[in-house]
């Protein structure tokens, strides 16, 4: 006898934009052409648009696509990115750099960064950035791709992209239909759920259309129609932790030696952003309306561009935090339906591709089994708060002395993120229970680039011999290695320069 085929055959995405042809493009390579995929966008709504930078996993995703490197950055007039650079999260002078890649590479049973602790308390070691090859390079504004040989100082640093994440999302449309998905313009009005199993049925859209499906995305933004406002999926505020809840942004023009690093610039009650494309920069403001009003927000980013605004600033609403549960019944929220934690380290389109991951990871059948809900949402949660948490240690570690700093230094933190600081209070370890999207570099980094620097070295490195001359020659081999690297603006006009110009 043959079993009931209890295949997914219709699939709906509700909202466009990087989330929704993110989710499109990546079921559409993975189940080819046997499902159907329908994805629904109004033009008359728009898109946030912030996630213009990203942190490296994003060339998986791209790669599991079959898209070239050169040719999405030629489509998005995209650049390179090796990390961001913070300016005035430490004391307001404070500058520091964090990184995709390592500090030095791993020598020894006692981690690189405990040698250089020991190195700087006698007077011989330098900032901890000169031992990092991302920063050695980005300083200088140079970029090449990592080498392959192991052994080579030039191995040790990652990176990711800034980009358009309009040109993206229009590119990945372009992907998806070619594959099959099918688009329909138009507005959502009405969420039709089936009476006994409370699973959503139907998607009423304007003109007195109507769409069934049997699985349904929610890439509806922040108002997250579908999981939130027909499923009653309740919101998790984070702003305790987390309190700005406003943003502005704006475009300036192109910067005349286009640095390969993101910018963040703390400001008297947020900080700002400034991400350098080939077609223009963008610049942004976010802020705690508790703090700062909107004008002064506005005049704050305006007075701080390089060079002059092309068009209106944008102010943009929210609330940090996420959903409860992020798959609910049938249907599975996507982007910032789901939950929103502010661009401070880039992980906007990252969440995204991480949603479609374990989408893919825990496909349902159209039993929705809730073996496969249940794990889904458990990583999912692990997922947000551990980046939430990484998040909040900025803030925490602050050293500034306006109002809004002040009360985010005194706050009170989760349990799991005070038990970490406190490991690297005592002894410099860098505590990691579970993966974590930013690894010990990156809790380094904003740890040590906000002074705040352990009580005494890992007691294991009593037992072990001075390194400070071997720090001294990677120091001294990676700002060599940097200065023979093309300058990030060559590499573009040599690789993957965009055709034309757009506005």
């Amino acid at each position: 006898m043959t079993a009931p085929d209890r295949r997914i055959q219709r699939i709906v995405i509700a909202g466009g934009g990087s989330a929704g042809w993110m989710t499109a493009a990546a079921l559409a390579n993975a189940l080819g052409r046997n499902a159907s995929i329908t994805l629904i966008e109004s033009e008359e709504i728009g898109v946030v648009g912030v996630g213009e930078a990203t942190i490296p996993p994003i060339k998986l995703f791209n790669q599991t696509l079959g898209i070239a490197e050169a040719d999405f950055l030629r489509a998005t007039q995209g650049t390179y990115k090796l990390g961001i650079q913070f300016c005035g999260w430490g004391e307001a002078d404070s500058r520091y750099f964090h990184p995709f890649g390592s500090y030095g590479r791993a020598f020894d049973a006692v981690a690189v960064h405990q040698h250089w602790l020991r190195a700087q308390e006698k007077g011989v070691a330098g900032p901890l950035d000169a031992y990092c090859m991302a920063w050695a390079a980005a300083s200088r504004n140079r970029f090449a791709p990592p080498a392959a040989n192991p052994r080579d100082v030039l191995s040790t640093h990652d990176y990711a992209y800034h980009f358009d994440a309009g040109l993206y999302a229009a590119m990945l449309r372009s992907y998806a239909e070619a594959r099959g998905v099918t688009r329909i313009e138009g507005r959502i009005e009405k969420v039709e759920l089936a009476s006994e199993s409370g699973f959503v049925a139907a998607l009423g859209l304007d003109h007195d259309r109507r769409l069934d499906g049997d699985l349904f995305i929610d890439c509806t933004g922040f108002r997250s129609l579908l999981l939130g406002e027909a499923l009653g999926v309740e919101f998790e505020d984070w702003s305790r932790w987390l309190p700005c809840d406003r943003a502005i942004a704006v475009a300036s023009p192109v910067l005349a030696d286009l640095p390969p690093y993101t910018r963040s610039t703390a400001a008297p009650a947020g900080w700002r952003w400034r991400i350098p494309l080939q077609h223009r920069t963008g610049n942004g403001h976010v802020y705690a309306s508790g703090f700062m009003s909107d004008a002064a927000a506005e005049r704050h980013l305006m007075d701080g561009l390089a060079g002059e605004a092309c068009g209106e600033p944008r102010l943009l609403r929210f609330t940090a935090g996420r959903r409860k549960t992020f798959w609910d019944k049938n249907v599975i929220a996507i982007g910032l339906s789901s939950g929103f934690m502010e661009p401070l380290e880039s992980t906007s389109l990252h969440l995204i591709q991480a949603g479609i991951a374990k989408l893919l990871a825990f496909f349902p059948t159209l039993d929705f089994e809730p073996l496969a809900r249940g794990e889904y949402n458990r990583v999912a949660s692990s997922e947000f708060e551990r980046i939430r948490d990484f998040l909040i240690l900025h803030y925490k570690l602050n050293r500034r002395e306006e109002p809004f700093w002040r009360a985010l230094a005194d706050m009170a933190i989760p349990d799991a993120l005070a038990e970490r600081i406190d490991h690297f209070r005592a002894c410099g370890r860098l505590l990691q229970r579970d993966p974590d999207l930013f690894g010990p570099p990156s809790w380094l980094a904003v740890h040590v680039g906000q002074g705040h620097l352990p009580q005494s070295p890992d007691p294991l490195l009593a037992y072990r011999p001075d390194q400070s001359d071997w720090l001294d020659k990677v120091r001294r081999a990676m700002a060599a290695a940097a200065e023979g690297l093309p300058s990030h603006q060559a590499y573009i006009a040599n690789t993957c320069r965009a055709s034309q110009r757009v506005a």
